[in-house]
């Protein structure tokens, strides 16, 4: 058999895994997303204080460096209370006849399910800056949203 066809280990063939992207602009967080961001570190940590096969622990390397650099750029952003939307602002609003509340957060923290958005989502780009009564456009649609009610998220 020819050299050419004879592979030593798959090893030498992968590609290495590229970090994971980090979201463009600032890391706007509340304190909950801080929280969660600690918690994040501390969870790969433990998993990497225990143990195991190189192959097994890398993966979890590489997210543990994602969550350090989000630790590391974390800025805390208390919520304003002064009727209009930003950051860190528990939005009602009725689209389509239907209300819905959304907490606007930060990026790690999103979670659209649960009704938590980043604040960098084009929902609450719309929003921010808007208070109480204010109609905006969104998806293309003008006066599509209604704001009923803007308040600080209630830490829990």
């Amino acid at each position: 058999m020819s050299v050419a066809f004879r592979r030593d280990s798959d090893e030498e063939h992968k590609e290495p895994r590229p970090e994971l992207p980090i979201p463009v602009g600032p890391n706007l967080v509340t304190a909950r997303g801080l929280a969660l961001i600690e918690a994040e570190v501390a969870k790969r940590e433990a998993a990497i204080a225990a143990g195991g096969d190189e192959e097994t622990l890398a993966p979890i390397k590489r997210e543990l460096r994602y969550w350090h650099v989000r630790r590391a750029t974390a800025q805390v952003t208390l919520p304003h209370d002064d009727g209009e939307v930003a950051f860190g602002s528990r939005v009602t609003f009725r689209q389509a006849g239907a209300d819905r509340v959304i907490d606007i957060v930060g990026d790690d923290e999103a979670e659209p399910t649960a009704g938590r958005i980043s604040f960098t989502a084009p929902l609450a780009r719309a929003l921010i800056g808007a208070g109480k009564g204010d109609k905006v456009d969104f998806a293309g649609k003008t006066e599509a949203l209604k704001i009923l009610s803007v308040a600080p998220i209630p830490e829990a």
